[in-house]
């Protein structure tokens, strides 16, 4: 699902909001099926339209990649609540910071997969040091920066 009409929003951006973005990965509850994944991202466009966040859910092999954007204090609002939510665990915050545009601006929550692109086989066509958090976190991003360019896998 694409951006709605501006009604369809409740949150209102003030001249102070600075808008930041946090890339997280985890791994999905071992029950999680298909179905559980269209609730989750169901109730995460709805949630994400409320608070002006945007980004994008990478989900393969059992493991959730995601990237959220917008106004900071919702970014870190929503990623405490996540933290809390069962149908993932051992979250990890890869990155974080701020941003001068948003990456996913036309998605209130963009969804991949393997079916879409495999991160797992962009990450092994690496030929770098794997031993390095940064590098990997920059090729994560790069990988995401590469799906959002692409119209397949709403």
């Amino acid at each position: 699902m694409q951006d709605h009409s501006p009604s369809d929003r409740a949150w209102i951006p003030t001249p102070g909001d600075r808008l930041g973005y946090c890339l997280y990965r985890s791994i999905a509850h071992p029950q999680l099926d298909r179905s559980a994944l269209d609730r989750i991202l169901e109730q995460s466009r709805h949630r994400n339209r409320m608070r002006g966040l945007t980004g994008c859910l990478h989900y393969e092999n059992g493991t959730f990649f995601q990237w959220l954007e917008g106004p900071w204090q919702q970014v870190f609002h929503l990623l405490d609540m996540l933290r809390e939510d069962d149908r993932h665990m051992s979250m990890t915050v890869l990155d974080q910071g701020t941003l001068t545009q948003r990456l996913f601006k036309d998605w209130d929550m963009r969804f991949s997969d393997h079916a879409t692109a495999s991160l797992f086989e962009w990450l092994a066509d690496w030929n770098s040091r794997t031993d390095d958090p940064r590098a990997y976190v920059d090729r994560v991003n790069a990988f995401l920066k590469s799906v959002s360019q692409t119209t397949a896998g709403a």
